[in-house]
């Protein structure tokens, strides 16, 4: 008996592909189901191994639009036209797709040439809502703009033709039914296996391997370990000759947070949260560690952070912006003593994939509170909820407490390390299967 041949589908990111999660983890589940998969979007950053090394997974790039010194109406105008040029044509020379998945944001002009195309070779439009175009414009400029009713019509009248729509959370769902009658599917995000706690020894290798480009990674010499047996040593961690790896008695605390650094994300708060533990470090030192946070991402305000940071005279608090490659963000997520997350969400209706990630990791998370963030975050279950720096400032301040062993928050943290363990038992590859699979293979 012939055994069924591989069916062919598109998937459209009009973002950079490597910082796409959730897009590269339909593509390699469609992978994996059988499917041949051509993947459209820009190249920026590196993809997952598993798309560039799968032989059933093809990678499109599409042409950046040139950086040009106009009018941003006029930008705007002209990246819109050269992204649907070069879509469209790359569209045009892969092979005919039984259904394009295409995700959104941003909508224009992707959904309307996603559509368009799909209508010419009689193909099944889906659309992944990720969060809604219109809301991210309305940040900067009004809703009145043109632009930004623009892409809310589009998204109105294309999410209604879609084939079928998944999208992030239930209130999302009940958004889009409610005020734009479109029926759609909710697929939550959830933790790839790559993304899972870690043992003490991979996390030293993975501090000895950070030292070399992070300073405040180095070892410090206290006088507790001047006459150890010690093969290697960075400032959280040793490893004796015999090999058993130790935390140090005395060691900075880690803190993670993860960013686009985009207007959705408000870094002053962390900035004045920080001021805050420092405040407070230096009012009582025997009590609260050195703190090292950690920001990783890109985007356009990086810079900007980057010098407002710079000019803090922190004594207790190190500020380091790495970019990490897609092998070790999992591992210091896992190696971290507490996530922080600034993702407010623009429409109120997404969730933040990098706190997914985190409790993939077994992080627990203090996360701004919007409307459906309860949807993953639960105060004092799995993380905590703030919507002032003050908030933060003083979450921080109780969980580095004593730090490491602060025993008034023993029972705080095992419920949380408890959630954390529950949640990272259904991965992204499981609920895909449940979930999104039966969809498509209706299509």
């Amino acid at each position: 008996m012939k055994s069924k041949p591989f069916e062919h589908v598109c998937v459209v990111v009009l973002g950079d592909i490597g910082r796409s999660p959730r897009m590269q983890y339909h593509v390699k589940s469609f992978s994996e189901s059988h499917y041949n998969v051509d993947l459209i979007g820009y190249v920026e950053s590196t993809p997952l191994e598993e798309l560039t090394s799968s032989p059933n997974v093809r990678i499109h790039q599409i042409s950046p639009f040139p950086e040009l010194n106009l009018p941003n109406l006029l930008k705007y105008v002209f990246k819109a036209l050269w992204q649907a040029i070069t879509l469209l044509m790359t569209l045009i020379s892969i092979r005919k797709p039984k259904f394009i998945l295409c995700q959104n944001p941003p909508a224009i002009p992707t959904l309307l040439v996603v559509y368009v195309y799909c209508v010419c070779i009689r193909s099944k439009f889906i659309i992944d809502w990720h969060n809604y175009t219109h809301t991210i414009l309305g940040i900067e400029s009004s809703p009145r703009n043109p632009i930004v009713r623009l892409a809310r019509m589009v998204e109105y009248v294309l999410g209604r033709k879609a084939a079928g729509n998944l999208c992030v959370t239930r209130a999302m769902q009940a958004d889009l039914n409610s005020n734009w009658r479109i029926s759609s599917t909710v697929l939550y995000d959830r933790p790839p296996l790559h993304f899972h706690p870690t043992t003490l020894k991979e996390k030293h290798q993975l501090f000895v391997k950070l030292s070399d480009t992070i300073e405040s990674f180095k070892a410090k010499a206290y006088k507790e370990y001047e006459n150890a047996d010690i093969l290697e040593e960075t400032a959280f961690t040793i490893r004796a000759k015999s090999g058993e790896v130790k935390y140090k008695t005395v060691r900075p605390a880690l803190l993670i947070s993860s960013t686009s650094w985009t207007a959705d994300e408000d870094f002053s708060i962390l900035v004045q949260a920080l001021d805050m533990f420092e405040s407070k470090a230096l009012e009582d030192p025997t009590h609260y560690p050195d703190l090292i946070c950690i920001i990783t991402g890109k985007g356009p305000l990086k810079e900007h952070y980057r010098s407002v940071i710079k000019c803090k005279l922190w004594k207790k608090v190190k500020v380091t912006m790495p970019w990490l490659e897609n092998i070790d963000y999992p591992k210091i997520l896992a190696a971290g003593d507490l996530g922080v997350c600034l993702h407010y969400s623009s429409s109120g209706l997404d969730l933040p994939m990098k706190v997914v990630d985190m409790f993939g990791s077994g992080l627990p998370v203090c996360a701004v509170k919007f409307n459906c963030i309860a949807e993953l975050v639960e105060h004092g279950k799995n993380g905590f909820l703030f919507e002032t720096p003050y908030e933060l400032g003083h979450q921080l301040s109780e969980w580095f407490y004593d730090f490491p062993s602060n025993i008034a928050m023993s029972n705080q943290k095992e419920t949380i390390h408890t959630s954390l363990k529950d949640f990272q038992q259904l991965r992204w590859t499981e609920n895909w299967k449940k979930i999104a699979q039966p969809l498509f293979e209706q299509m």
